[in-house]
């Protein structure tokens, strides 16, 4: 049962792929709902937190497609309470486990979706709507149900030999694996400052590290004065309507 329950949360986190990004998949959504299932909430929200300070990161870019943490976070953050380890066991065991699930999702990637593409240039050409529709949303739910049943068998099979070896590691690199625990989340920092060091968004990220030295506000506070101030800098910068020539709009985009 619990299997099949992480499968489910596996078939949830991926369903973006065919209803649209939700964030779902991120580790510290799949590793509160790993603990859930499991009966250690307080350990999954734990885990999955330190798994997404080291995926912070990590999103697709182009072609490039990073390792998988959908079934990275779920299978490592479940086999690390069911073998009753600490978050340091958790980052060697979700890369690896991410790192395998994503030659999978290459091989599904390069073989069925382009069969699924030509269906839908058919329908497309045909004008069925309907049908190119549904090629894109058969696309996304097929990846979910290959994640599902991925992390199912994976959990199912799996969870004794992993203990196992858990329990067969000397503690001297236990004491490493705590230290590389502490690393890695920096790590996941560094790789999403460079994408905030523009000159547009490097005023703000300094105007947050000064709240809190001199202001002494809590990271919630400092949260909600962010989400202020991008909700009003969203709609500043909003562009206006194209000016009314002949009684139609100009679409300047087209």
């Amino acid at each position: 049962m619990e299997a099949i329950l992480l499968g489910l949360v596996a078939f949830l986190a991926q369903s973006e792929y065919a209803l649209g990004t939700s964030l779902l998949s991120r580790p510290i959504v799949t590793g509160m709902l790993t603990g859930l299932v499991l009966g250690d909430l307080k350990q999954g929200i734990i885990m999955g937190a330190y798994l997404e300070l080291a995926f912070l990161g990590s999103f697709s870019i182009g072609g490039s497609i990073p390792p998988d943490v959908v079934t990275g976070a779920i299978l490592a953050v479940a086999f690390a309470i069911t073998s009753h380890s600490g978050v340091e066991t958790v980052l060697i065991l979700a890369l690896p486990i991410a790192t395998f699930t994503l030659l999978l999702k290459n091989l599904y990637l390069g073989i069925f979706i382009p069969v699924l593409s030509h269906k839908a240039d058919t329908y497309a050409e045909q004008g069925n709507i309907k049908k190119v529709e549904l090629m894109h949303i058969l696309a996304g739910v097929l990846l979910s149900c290959m994640l599902g049943i991925i992390v199912a068998v994976g959990y199912n099979f799996g969870s004794d030999n992993v203990t196992q070896v858990l329990n067969a590691i000397p503690e001297f690199v236990k004491h490493g694996l705590e230290v590389t625990t502490g690393i890695m989340p920096a790590l996941g920092f560094a790789m999403l400052a460079r994408l905030l060091f523009t000159k547009h968004l490097l005023p703000l990220f300094f105007l947050g590290f000064f709240i809190v030295a001199y202001l002494d506000l809590s990271l919630t506070a400092v949260v909600i004065f962010g989400v202020i101030i991008a909700y009003y800098a969203g709609n500043l910068t909003q562009p206006t309507t194209a000016p009314i020539q002949g009684g139609e709009l100009e679409d300047e985009d087209f």
